[in-house]
Order: structure tokens, then sequence, then C-alpha cells
């Protein structure tokens, strides 16, 4: 295909328009040229495709730092021909992963994201998983270039680095998967050396395109370009999202006038028909996708390879167990993903529990609860999409309670009539008591038990990031009296609509049992690990500390889940601590216990690859 040809066709308005998105996660289509809708998503573990919903599941793969563990670039490489399937299946040309910031602090809050610690690993783990990727013909965003190793002031901030550690730490793994081919790479929002990344001449054009020959296109983070000439000068070819920002109009107006030259915008556009054309965007099929992967099969195998045993004195693996004691929050309802850009939504959950049950008399308790705010309701639900007459537009089903879309609406529903969300869930509980509701997100709520009001009012967040709208929103709670055996119907609604045509809607309905006391819960678990035969104590980080959005204050465990392994252990030294968490935590017992297994963030099937 001649690009050169395609691009002499096209005027300067239509160039210019195809440097910025035309929604959340896409660049226009061009019909003139055979140029399609070009889509992104994120993706690192999972593709979530344009809604932030659980409309659509999607498989969801242990962690990064997971993979990284594991050693395993054939695995890996699989893992990327999965996310590409996933990618097809969802109308996706460009998944905007893997994550290639190291671990340079063991505080960093968005770890589980990243590979390692070492830029060699990180390289080779990254290669495979941009080749196995754009083998299922699906491009790929390695990213942040570069130095965007912590999220405080991620936004605003300058790393100041001398050109030897920029070299052989911070580039060296952009720059070996660039040897691997990746067709795409995303700029970071932070400064080096004084210049924010999106401005970033002296790496974008002179290291990365120049030095390196790297030919693919290089999009920002999304809202990082704030200046008109000198990002378009610096080396950033995409601008997203769109269609509004520091470009469009103004950067037209910065060519015709003369201080931004026109060869700039044409070698941008010839990086995107390059890109649409190795993705099956541009006047032709759907590149071959290769041999269907089994995702549940591949997310287990996953999940198995890079659980990583620490300590062990001959207890595992397990033999001739009659009776295994469970316990911890983690251990029902397991921490199987990060938050933020690596959320999807799967279609199921083996917890730890439910994967250990089949293997032998497994007696549950809680011990502790860390966790701060209420899980969604783990029950399916119905999103209704309201008008100003209260009539319903459309409908949609959800996995779980939680009602989110960040860029595209559901098909049927007009962003224009748009005036309300309501999230509608069944719920018959098992226990009688006062059970907690909360509400959590943004803006004005309505919340009603069985047609009665148990809320309606405001929910407003602290401090002044918007992304935290989406990446840790602020909750409010109810309590409701409930009988066991009785069904309620639980109901949200929450006024919205869609701006510059695009969805910002981010809610859940959190449920949770009667509280009961602490020391009763640990009582009870120092109880059932002394009458079993093994106990395992599954501890974990929450949302709360390890997210991306914030870094981490410490290596803790949160809440008293310390104080719960050494109670357990004390009772029953056949214990082993299942440690779930995206990166490093203190283990102040190790030295107490049985045998001690890393298992990241595991992925959907964590029990299923734990048993």
């Amino acid at each position: 295909m001649d690009i050169d040809e395609l691009l002499g066709r096209l005027d300067l308005s239509t160039k210019i328009r195809l440097l910025t998105g035309a929604d959340m996660w896409s660049l226009p289509p061009l019909p003139e040229i055979g140029l399609d809708r070009l889509v992104m998503s994120d993706g690192p573990i999972g593709v979530r495709g344009e809604q932030w919903s659980s409309a659509d599941p999607s498989i969801a793969l242990p962690s990064p730092t997971a993979l990284a563990a594991s050693w395993d670039v054939d695995l890996v490489r699989r893992a990327g021909r999965l996310l590409a399937q996933e990618a097809r299946r969802k109308g996706v040309h460009v998944l905007l992963a893997p994550t290639l910031n190291l671990h340079r602090s063991p505080l960093g809050g968005r770890h589980f994201e990243c590979f390692s610690e070492d830029p060699y690993l990180t390289g080779e783990i990254g290669a495979a998983y941009v080749e196995g990727v754009q083998e299922g013909g699906v491009g790929t965003t390695p990213k942040h270039f570069v130095a965007n190793d912590f999220e405080t002031d991620r936004f605003t901030v300058s790393v100041e680095v001398d050109d030897r550690t920029l070299r052989e730490v911070y580039l060296r793994p952009f720059e070996r998967v660039v040897r691997a081919g990746a067709w795409g790479v995303m700029t970071a929002y932070n400064s080096v050396n004084g210049t924010t990344m999106t401005e970033h001449a002296g790496l974008v054009h002179g290291v990365l395109k120049g030095e390196w020959g790297f030919d693919g296109f290089v999009v920002s983070d999304w809202t990082a370009v704030r200046s008109t000439e000198a990002a378009a000068l610096g080396g950033t070819d995409v601008a997203m999202p769109g269609p509004f920002g520091p470009w469009g109009e103004r950067l037209e107006a910065a060519v015709r006038e003369g201080r931004v030259p026109e060869s700039a915008v044409d070698d941008r556009v010839r990086r995107i028909l390059r890109l649409a054309e190795r993705v099956g965007a541009l006047g032709g099929s759907a590149p071959d996708a290769g041999t269907p992967v089994d995702g549940v099969a591949l997310a287990r195998e996953v999940a198995e390879r890079g659980f990583t045993l620490l300590t062990n004195d001959g207890l595992l693996p397990l033999a001739d167990v009659r009776t295994l004691a469970v316990i911890g929050s983690a251990a029902d309802e397991a921490r199987v993903m990060g938050g933020g850009s690596a959320q999807v939504f799967p279609d199921r959950v083996v917890s730890p529990l439910a994967g250990l049950a089949g293997r032998a008399e497994v007696r549950y308790a809680l011990g502790t609860d860390p966790r701060i705010r209420l899980s969604p309701l783990a029950r399916p639900a119905t999103a209704e999409f309201l008008d100003e007459a209260g009539g319903v537009l459309a409908e949609q089903p959800l996995v779980t309670a939680e009602a989110r879309w960040l860029g595209q609406l559901p098909p049927g529903v007009d962003g224009e009539r748009l005036k309300a969300v309501r999230l509608l869930a069944s719920y018959t509980p098992e226990v009688s008591g006062d059970h907690q509701l909360s509400v959590v997100g943004m803006g004005a709520f309505t919340v009603t038990v069985n047609g009665e009001s148990v809320f309606d009012g405001s929910v407003e967040a602290a401090g002044d990031d918007p992304a935290m709208s989406f990446l840790s929103p602020p909750e409010h709670r109810m309590r409701v009296p409930m009988t066991a055996g009785q069904a309620y119907e639980l109901a949200v609604t929450h006024p919205t609509g869609a701006f510059g045509g695009m969805a910002l809607v981010s809610f859940a309905l959190g449920h949770a049992v009667p509280a009961r006391d602490e020391e009763e819960l640990l009582a009870e678990a120092v109880r059932v690990a002394a009458e079993c035969d093994v106990a395992v104590v599954v501890v974990s980080t929450t949302p709360e500390v390890e997210s991306e959005g914030f870094d981490r204050k410490d290596l803790r465990l949160p809440g008293r889940q310390d104080e719960l392994v050494r109670a357990v252990a004390a009772a029953n030294p056949r214990t082993v601590v299942v440690v779930n968490a995206g990166s490093p935590v203190e283990m102040p017992w190790a030295e107490e216990v049985a045998a001690v297994l890393l298992t990241w963030f595991p992925g959907q099937e964590a029990g299923a690859a734990l048993a």
C-alpha cells in the first residue's frame, strides 16, 4: 500500500483531525482513503474495550509482576496472543500496554502493573509481551516513556536524572521492545530534566525515533498533551483523548502561520497510517489472529507459573490432609487485579476458598477484615439509562453491581437525552441483622431498598485530581436491617449525562454482611486453625494502599493481618501463608510459619491455580 499516495489525498484539516482522538478511545475514520476507526483500550492483564463496564466481561490474567516472576518468555508470548484474541473480539486495534516502568522504590503504588525492578528482566518480558500481542495483529504501546516510576505528583513532577542512569536503567527496557518491533509507544505525564515528555524532542525525536529507528506511533498518556506548538514539535504523534484539547484548530492555525512545519504533521500521519495498515484498519482485512487460545486455562497456567515459594519447611506440597482451615478476607474474596488502568471485569473469579474446597474438608474463618471500603455487591445487576421524564432509553445487564462507562455509552443510548443511570440488583441475605450498603462514586445519588429511600444526597471527594473519581472514588455507607431468606430489591439512581459525546459514569453499590467483633473473629480463626490438620492464611493488600493514582506510605499489610498470622501460627505450626499482593510487603512472621507462598494479584483463576 502506498502510504504517501494516501497522504497526498488529504488536506491539512483532515490530517490534523487524525492526530487527535475522535473520542475517549479512538481515532476518527477516513472513508475516503479506506481508513477505519482505530480503537485503543487499556489492558495490561485483560482487554477492557471501549466501555469501563462489566457488560462485556474480559479474561483477567495475573498481574505483570506475576508474569515477570515466571521468568518464561514463551509463556508471556502466549499470554500476549490471548490478549490479541480478546482485543479482536472487542473490536480493539491497539492495546495500551505493557507498562515498562521500573520498581525504583518499593513504595510505588502501581508496581503491580510493571514487571520488575530490573531493566534487563523488564525488557525481555516486555519484548515477549509485545511480540505475542502483535503476532495476533494488534498493536502495543509500551509505556510510560520515560521515568514514570511512581504516582506522587505524576502529572507535574520533573525527574532529574544523569545520562548514564537514564540510558542504563530507565531507557533500556524501551530500547529492547523497540528492537522487538513495537508498533507504538506511550509518553508519560512527567517531565525529565525539566521538559515534559510530550514535548521532549531530545528523547522522543532524538533517541526513540532517531537513534533507535522507531517507525511506530507515539501516543500521549490521556490528557498529557497540554501545549500546541511544543508538543507538535516535541515528537508526540497522537494527543488523546479528543476531540477537544490543545491541538485541532489551534494546531492547524500554527501550521498555517508557519510555527509548525506541515512536514511534521505529514510524518505523524504516515505513522498512523502505517499502524492502521499493520492492524488491518486501512483498506484490508484483519490480520490472521492464529489458533484460538483457551483463556481460562491460560489464566490458570500463568498464575501457577508466577506463584513464588518464599519459604517452606517441607510442608508443601500438601499431602494426606483431611481438614484444611482457610482464613482471611482475601481467601473468600481474592484480590485478583490492581485498580485503575489495569481493571477489567471477568465473568468468573475462583477464590482460594472455592479452589481449595475441592481438595479437602475446608473450614473457613474471616479472622480479620482489612478492607476500608465495601466491595461491590457480587450479584448480577442491570443498568437502566433514563431520560428526563424517567423513561428507560435502554438497559444493560452487568456481572456485578458496578456502573462504569468512560468514553462510549452502550449501544442505543442517546447521550443528548440521557439524564440519569439507575443500577438495579436483587439480594437475599443468608444472615439477619444490620447489613451495610454503600454507594461509591461522586455526585448526587438516591438509594432505595424495596422502593423505600435509605439515602438521598451528594457524595464528594477530597482533593482536586479528576482521575480519582475513577481510580479511588469516595464512599457513603448506610445500615439496613435485613432478614435472612427475604429478597430485597436494591436500586441506586445517579443523575448524569454525556459530555461532549463521551460518557463519564462511575459508581457502584457496595455491600457487607452484619459486622462482628474483631476479637471474636480472631478467636474464631485460632479455634478453627487448631482443629484442622493445616491452616492456610491468605493475607492481602487493599485498594486503599496499593493502586493507581497514589504511592504507598509503607510496606505493612493493612489492618490486623500480621496479628492474625501470628495467632494462627501459634495455634497450628502447620500454617501456610499465601501473600496476595502485587508488589512487596513486610512479613515479620516469616520465621514463625511453615511456608510462605507469594501469589501476586493472581487473576481470575486464583483459587484453581492455588489448589
